[in-house]
């Protein structure tokens, strides 16, 4: 599946939007050549399975110019890299503990042009800022990951959604999500046809400041 899925979804792109997703394509198949960081697989799926679906979380939430979003253990740049290209006035910064991944992460910002992305190599603890959003791919259960980012969210929110967390999920969350009363999940089938989204969710999760 080529670049044509994403402007499917999001037909209001600019001319430089539309090349910088045309361009995600060459750069991830360079440099997984050399560092690898997306498998086989989903090299040749990479707008399906990675873009499209990082893009799922712009279906639940718009960021504004000026909104602050991390996002932890961004891999080779998902969700981060593909909403940075949607939200040009975003500020987005993508973090993960594995260099090699930040190699590849920073390559393709600066081959993309992008000005609005900061990467770091470290764990999200060491980060010191706080954030209107955090995004991340399942990369712990949510009580883990709430853990991981105490205190990274910023109190006074410039959306009408409160700051939170946009977590992209797949299969049942029943049983993850039972402790979190404001909790709120999106199936990612009401916004893409592709089977691929069957199970797929967005999870969102607003912080609480009481006690946070």
């Amino acid at each position: 599946m080529d670049v044509d899925l994403i402007f499917k979804y999001f037909p209001d792109l600019t001319e430089i939007q539309k090349e910088q997703f045309q361009q995600l394509e060459e750069l991830y198949k360079d440099w997984n050549l050399k560092i690898n960081v997306v498998s086989r697989k989903d090299i040749d799926e990479l707008y399906l399975r990675h873009v499209l679906h990082s893009l799922g979380i712009a279906k639940i939430q718009q960021f504004k110019p000026n909104t602050s979003v991390l996002d932890v253990g961004t891999g080779g740049g998902f969700p981060g890299v593909p909403l940075a290209i949607l939200f040009p006035r975003t500020q987005f910064t993508l973090v993960d503990s594995i260099g090699k991944k930040i190699k590849v992460v920073t390559e393709v910002v600066e081959g993309l042009g992008l000005t609005n992305v900061i990467a770091i190599n470290g764990r999200v603890e060491t980060v010191e800022q706080q954030f209107d959003f955090i995004v991340s791919r399942a990369v712990a259960v949510m009580p883990t990951f709430v853990r991981w980012i105490k205190g990274k969210i910023k109190k006074e929110s410039i959306h009408e959604r409160r700051n939170g967390i946009l977590y992209l999920k797949g299969g049942d969350l029943t049983e993850e999500l039972a402790d979190y009363s404001t909790v709120q999940t999106f199936d990612l089938t009401d916004y893409f046809e592709e089977s691929f989204f069957e199970t797929k969710k967005v999870v969102y999760l607003p912080m609480k400041f009481k006690g946070n």
